[in-house]
């Protein structure tokens, strides 16, 4: 199992132990915690104790509708707590899981930090911060932390549950391991940046078994309200049981409301339904981040997540695939393009980089060019080099060689000048609109002869442009960050749909930009691996640095992407949002439900004292021994059904936060306003059916 271990919504292997702990949290010490759930829990043992009476023969009512109020206020509370404690199996799995990975590590810790140096065999958990360690083939890297020396393969399986393996070597973006990850091949020299117990999967442990515990601000306003609600339906249900005795004292007419009514009534008047849901969905709100390979160092993570409106994305793997590929040759005048891609294939033959390989493909595509036998020539290839800024080939063809060059055109302008040929203007032309629409121009000479351009543009993926319209239109702004000059840039931004760029970025800027937004009282989100990304991600509201980063980046985010892929962001955003949808939609469906109630309960519970209440009875229940019953069986029923929802989260919906809220009052007020009736009816019926009342 990896961390993205995920779960069925009823997998025995979870609800059994749920449903053990759900006894076990019938602890009052646990009870309390949840201030609604805790006044059924009151509820529950007060019925009980009432039933315990009426056998004794001093009952208020029948033993069996006592009873059988009692045994469904417990259901209430122990299917209140099996949602919560199905939801915190879930992370427990997904812990334990996490803790199969960890194994007992012998470290060769190096005497000298360099290859070659002597070493010794050291515990992994005796290795502290600041030491150096050697890892060969086959090895298992005992702590996270820095290649200072080397490149190897590595696998990192066990952490990512990604298969292909990854390269990671010295210098760069790619530098930082992660303690538990298996060395393939070759060797690294590793400088530990961590102490035993604060590893990243030690962290990604204790994030896991601690999502239960967090609440977020949200879940905590709503529970100050949900609160508020109880108090206000505990006074108000408080003060029936007087009034009533006094309405029949005065009237010398029917008898007053039981005590069983009124705890019925209450529970079926408090929010109960969010009451015992709410815990839940915040739990699976960590679940399915964690499904989508993604760590968050806490519950406020995710919660801000759902509240951002603003986007930093970097371009290069985010917006666009990564590479510049060939789009177009541009033959120079006199010349057919043919010519020029036969020249251009030549020169990129020995070309490994993606660029190079692209000019390759293209000509293939266009011309059906191939890659030509050149055994029968004496071949030189010129690699490119940060210096010349050029790359080639040089052929010898009866006694003449012939200099295949392509390269920047300022690089190419001083190379065929120092052979005596001229550069076009037409060529120089072409460059610069090039260059304007955002691409790159290679240009490509023949020995003094120049033969067109090569065009590389940046692919933006595809389907980008309208994710980001869907964002557009939940509110949230998106940045495009590059390093790129401002006409690149805009080139960029304009194909992919952003609504604002920062060119030639840099760590002072972006840190500036999300002050800046912030400053306006926005919530920024953005996605960073290297150390120069750590002051902007430890500004970020949400900062999710990936996996691959540097260990600076993974500290200062307080989000890790295991998969480290950039387009990850707008995934997060897109659960964080589902989080809050799935609240406010039970949260509004549990509100609606309890107008149901009144008129199933409140009729039944005052018919003795006040006749006249009779006619609120439009569901027209058998008698207000069911009504009441029927209520109660609802009230604790309906918590099943929805917690699926409340784990699996609503269908996210990429649409504006009043279009949210009138389709919430909808869908899932429209519906806490009939089902209830419905089912009410529905249980009055069987219960009338079978003579239970």
């Amino acid at each position: 199992m990896t961390a993205a271990t995920t779960f069925s919504l009823f997998d025995p292997v979870l609800v059994k132990p749920a449903v053990a702990m759900s006894f076990q949290k019938l602890d009052p010490r646990v009870q309390w915690r949840n201030p609604v759930m805790f006044v059924v829990y009151v509820g529950s043992v007060i019925t009980t104790l009432l039933w315990v009476q009426a056998l004794g023969g001093k009952g208020e009512a029948s033993t069996g509708f006592i009873g059988a109020v009692a045994v469904w206020l417990w259901f209430t509370v122990l299917f209140a707590n099996f949602a919560e404690a199905l939801a915190e199996g879930r992370s427990q799995a997904q812990a334990a899981s996490l803790r199969g990975m960890r194994r007992k590590v012998v470290a060769k810790k190096l005497e000298q930090p360099r290859h070659g140096a002597r070493w010794h065999p050291m515990e992994a958990d005796e290795l502290r911060k600041g030491a150096v360690v050697l890892v060969e083939t086959g090895d298992v890297i005992p702590l996270d932390g820095e290649v200072i020396e080397g490149v190897a393969s590595v696998d990192e399986s066990a952490i990512t549950g990604e298969s292909a393996p990854v390269i990671r070597e010295s210098g760069g973006d790619f530098a930082s391991v992660t303690g538990g990850t298996r060395v393939l091949s070759d060797w690294l020299v590793v400088r530990i940046g961590v102490n035993p117990g604060e590893s990243f999967l030690d962290r990604m442990i204790a994030m896991v078994e601690g999502a239960r515990r967090q609440k977020t601000p949200n879940e905590i306003a709503l529970t100050i309200l949900l609160v508020a609600l109880t108090l206000v339906f505990l006074v108000v249900t408080a003060t029936l049981l007087p009034l009533s005795l006094f309405s029949v004292d005065v009237a010398k007419l029917g008898t007053p409301v039981s005590i069983t009514a009124l705890i019925a009534l209450l529970v079926c008047l408090i929010p109960t339904t969010i009451g015992a849901l709410l815990s839940a969905i915040g739990v699976a709100g960590m679940s399915r981040m964690m499904a989508a390979n993604v760590i968050a160092t806490s519950g406020r993570a995710v919660e801000a997540a759902g509240d951002v409106d603003v986007l930093l994305l970097d371009k290069t793997g985010t917006i666009t695939l990564g590479n510049r590929q060939a789009s177009a040759f541009i033959a120079a005048p006199g010349l057919t393009e043919l010519a020029l891609a036969d020249a251009a294939q030549f020169a990129s033959m020995a070309d490994e980089t993606p660029e190079g390989r692209s000019i390759t493909v293209l000509a293939k595509q266009k011309f059906n060019l191939r890659e030509r036998e050149l055994s029968a020539h004496k071949t030189t290839f010129v690699p490119f080099t940060a210096q010349t800024r050029m790359s080639g080939v040089d052929i010898e063809e009866g006694g003449a060689t012939r200099i295949l060059r392509k390269g920047a055109a300022t690089a190419i302008r001083q190379h065929v000048q120092a052979l005596g040929g001229s550069f076009p203007a037409e060529v120089q032309a072409a460059a610069d609109d090039v260059a304007r629409r955002g691409s790159t121009p290679l240009v490509v000479a023949d020995g003094g002869r120049v033969l067109g351009v090569v065009e590389l543009k940046d692919i933006v993926k595809g389907g980008i442009k309208d994710r980001f319209g869907e964002l557009r239109r939940m509110g949230i702004r998106t940045v495009m960050i590059t390093g790129d000059n401002r006409l690149t840039a805009a080139a960029i931004a304009a194909e992919a749909g952003v609504d604002d760029f920062l060119a030639e970025a840099t760590p002072e800027a972006k840190l500036k930009m999300i002050r800046d937004y912030q400053a306006e009282g926005r919530l920024v989100a953005m996605t960073g691996d290297g150390t120069n990304d750590a002051p902007a991600l430890a500004q970020a509201d949400v900062a999710v640095a990936m996996n691959t980063g540097t260990q600076a980046a993974k500290e200062a985010g307080n989000m890790v992407d295991l998969d480290s892929n950039p387009t990850k962001l707008l995934e997060i955003v897109e659960t964080g949002k589902q989080l809050l949808m799935t609240r406010g939609s039970l949260t509004t469906f549990s509100i609606a439900n309890d107008v149901a109630k009144y008129f199933a309960i409140i009729p039944a519970a005052f018919a003795t004292t006040y006749p006249q209440l009779a006619a609120l009875d439009v569901m027209h229940l058998a008698s207000p021994s069911s009504a009441i019953l029927s209520a109660v069986i609802f009230n604790a029923v309906v918590i099943v059904f929805l917690i699926p929802l409340a784990l699996k989260g609503v269908k996210f919906r990429a649409i504006g936060a009043a279009a949210l809220l009138r389709r919430n009052v909808l869908v899932y007020g429209l519906g806490g306003l009939v089902v209830p009736f419905v089912g009410i009816k529905a249980i009055d019926l069987m219960l009338s059916a079978a003579h239970l009342v």
